[in-house]
């Protein structure tokens, strides 16, 4: 067994990660409020549904945002789905709206830590039928402390977790076990995942979220060091509960 080390979501996507002790998991879904919503830039296509990633303001293109710390909570407006979102940034005043409403206020909140030669952040929507993550089905990404630490060791430097963005860090194996379970069930307090795909990683990981700078080339790293861009691995919830921190995974 291997326990949970922590969790993360990221209500809007890009913009800010938020550590979590414990979050109710539905079957089928991405995890509540990850990646509920996104900011769409001005050159996006017209579509429905979900889309890729390039369609979004990111951290690839304008690493700032990879600076920014998101909390959620309920609006206490009288709406049991209500939300307000509070964003932090080291150079910005924090940002306390409510995403569904004020959508406005997180574009320009945002603009002036946009790359400036970069398509320009227009405006906010919400996702329909699950999280915009990158991948095109209703993922929960896993990632592997051990390996973290073997990419560090390489790269010569600390990396901070959420350079990542995964959604499930655990502790307590080897370095790229994860990889072994592709294609296989894990439990997660007593939660019955599919481990799917790996997560082929961009040029976002370059970006030190404690600064919002560009400090690492990640991607070279990995490629030098085990010829791949890897990193994590992308799981499908078959059952609903809750996990925590602490809690065991058992491959089945």
């Amino acid at each position: 067994m291997l326990p949970v080390a922590s969790l993360y979501r990221h209500p809007i996507k890009a913009l800010g990660a938020e550590l979590l002790d414990s979050t109710p998991v539905l079957a089928g879904q991405t995890l509540p409020l990850d990646r509920q919503w996104a900011v769409k830039h001005e050159a996006a296509a017209p579509s429905e549904g979900w889309v890729p990633c390039a369609n979004f303001i990111r951290g690839a293109s304008s690493p700032s945002l990879k600076a920014i710390t998101a909390k959620a909570e309920p609006s206490g407006a009288g709406d049991d789905n209500g939300i307000r979102l509070t964003l932090s940034h080291p150079d910005l005043p924090n940002l306390i709206f409510d995403p569904d409403t004020e959508g406005s206020r997180l574009v320009e909140w945002v603009r002036p830590i946009c790359d400036p030669g970069r398509a320009a952040p227009a405006r906010i929507i919400r996702s329909v039928e699950q999280g915009m993550t990158d991948a095109p089905f209703p993922s929960i990404a896993i990632a592997n402390y051990a390996t973290l630490r073997a990419v560090e060791q390489r790269a010569g430097r600390s990396l901070v977790p959420r350079r990542v963005r995964a959604n499930i860090w655990f502790d307590g194996g080897g370095p790229w076990q994860e990889f072994e379970w592709l294609g296989n069930e894990l439990v997660i307090g007593g939660i019955l995942f599919e481990v799917r795909e790996r997560i082929t990683r961009c040029k976002a990981t370059h970006v030190d979220p404690d600064t919002g700078k560009r400090d690492t080339d990640t991607l070279r790293v990995l490629e030098n060091g085990w010829k791949h861009s890897d990193f994590g691995v992308y799981a499908i919830a078959k059952t609903s509960g809750a996990i925590a921190v602490g809690d065991p995974l058992e491959l089945m």
